[in-house]
Formats: C-alpha cells, sequence, structure tokens
C-alpha cells in the first residue's frame, strides 16, 4: 500500500507560480514512478507529468516548457513546479504512484492516488 498526501494548491494570478509536493508513505518510494494528473470541471482527468524511477521525467504538450517535475527520495516526495499559470490550467490536481516504469502517460497505469489539491489561475 502506498499513502499520497498532496499539498500546496490555491489561488494564483495568470503568470504566477506555485509548486505542488506529494508526500508517499508505505512502500519503498525508490521502485515507484510518480505521475500528476489534473482534472477540470466538467472535463475528463489528463496526464499532467511524470517522472520514472531513475527520475527520467516526462510532459504534456500543454505544460512543457513551463511545469517541472522532480523527486526526492529522501523525502519521499514528488513536487511539481508550475510557472507562467494560465487561466486554463486550473483544475484540481492529482498525485498518483505506479508499480511500473512505463505507460506514464495513462491512468489505468497507476496503482495509487491521493485526494487531490485545487488549484485555481484567476485571469
Amino acid at each position: 500500500q502506498v499513502q499520497l498526501a498532496e499539498s500546496g494548491g490555491g489561488l494564483v494570478q495568470a503568470g504566477g507560480s506555485l509548486r505542488l509536493s506529494c508526500a508517499a508513505s508505505g512502500r519503498t518510494f525508490s521502485n515507484t514512478a510518480m505521475g500528476w494528473f489534473r482534472q477540470a470541471p466538467g472535463k475528463e482527468r489528463e496526464f499532467v507529468a511524470a517522472i520514472a524511477w531513475n527520475g527520467i521525467p516526462s510532459y504534456a504538450d500543454s505544460v512543457k516548457g513551463r511545469f517541472t517535475i522532480s523527486r526526492t527520495y529522501a523525502q519521499n516526495t514528488v513536487y511539481l513546479q508550475m510557472n507562467s499559470l494560465k487561466p486554463e490550467d486550473t483544475a484540481v490536481y492529482y498525485c498518483a504512484a505506479a508499480g511500473r516504469n512505463y505507460g506514464l502517460k495513462y491512468e489505468g497505469s497507476y496503482d495509487y492516488w491521493g485526494q487531490g489539491t485545487q488549484v485555481t489561475v484567476s485571469s
């Protein structure tokens, strides 16, 4: 079992920045790939970013160049640094953990999910 707890969401103006954190506990973190997804009102949940066991990141085209995913093994934490935020980034952001190191853009690859944290970007 893996427990995930997100934090860092909030309200920010367009062009601003936020950093989301996801603290993991339970399973050996170093063997777990981590991802961030988001769900806007009335839309399906979508992939944002992921980081594999070996630290290799991947991003959705919509956030590439603006968001950065990273992880610290000592603190069992994954981060999502979000810069140049846009109103269309408004969503509930979810952290997820996967026991595999491939297919990380797909929800079905993940075994555990956090409760989500709200990010609101005002224009």
